[in-house]
């Protein structure tokens, strides 16, 4: 499936797809032998009206605006999204320098290289854009395969706060990485 994948940006008229996509992706959290990676409840891990609204504007807004955000979508060769990787404001001031990313793979392309492949469209965008020099993630420290991921491609670990959260009674580590655009 990944090896097929095209990438691109995501156009307006991908956000109903993306948001079913993501949806599904979504109640792979925590479920199985699949770490848990987005810091909510397993039964309430979903992408509701609110978010997809606030999403929806994001992708509208410029790029050093408060709370830009791109998106690129990789398609498999019957046109369904593979993964998505999205870059996006840092929520506090004086950061304008400074992306936050997030992604995620379909779980039929998982460990297929799609997402170093997806990882690698976002920092070449990024590097094409004056204003950004360094691309943050925030990640579950028990998603091992995702830290994993990010160190291949050139993140660093910058930090680690234990017991962020608490989801379905477990205390859960948050780790913080960081790549300079344009270094690997």
């Amino acid at each position: 499936m990944a090896g097929e994948a095209i990438i691109r940006a995501a156009a307006s008229e991908d956000l109903d797809t993306f948001f079913a996509y993501l949806n599904d992706h979504l109640r792979d959290n925590g479920s199985g032998a699949t770490a848990l990676f987005m810091p909510m409840a397993r039964a309430a891990s979903r992408f509701g009206p609110e978010r997809e609204h606030a999403f929806r504007s994001a992708t509208g807004t410029a790029l050093g605006q408060p709370g830009w955000r791109r998106l690129w979508l990789a398609f498999d060769a019957q046109g369904g999204i593979a993964g998505h990787i999205d870059l996006r404001a840092r929520p506090e001031g004086a950061c304008a320098h400074r992306a936050l990313l997030g992604m995620g793979v379909h779980r039929d392309a998982r460990k297929q290289g799609l997402g170093a492949r997806l990882i690698g469209v976002a920092a070449t965008w990024a590097a094409s854009e004056a204003g950004l020099d360094w691309i943050d993630l925030e990640v579950l420290s028990v998603n091992v395969p995702a830290r994993e991921l990010y160190v291949r491609c050139g993140f660093v670990q910058t930090g680690e706060i234990a017991d962020m959260f608490r989801i379905d009674g477990e205390a859960l580590a948050y780790t913080f990485m960081s790549r300079k655009v344009g270094k690997l």
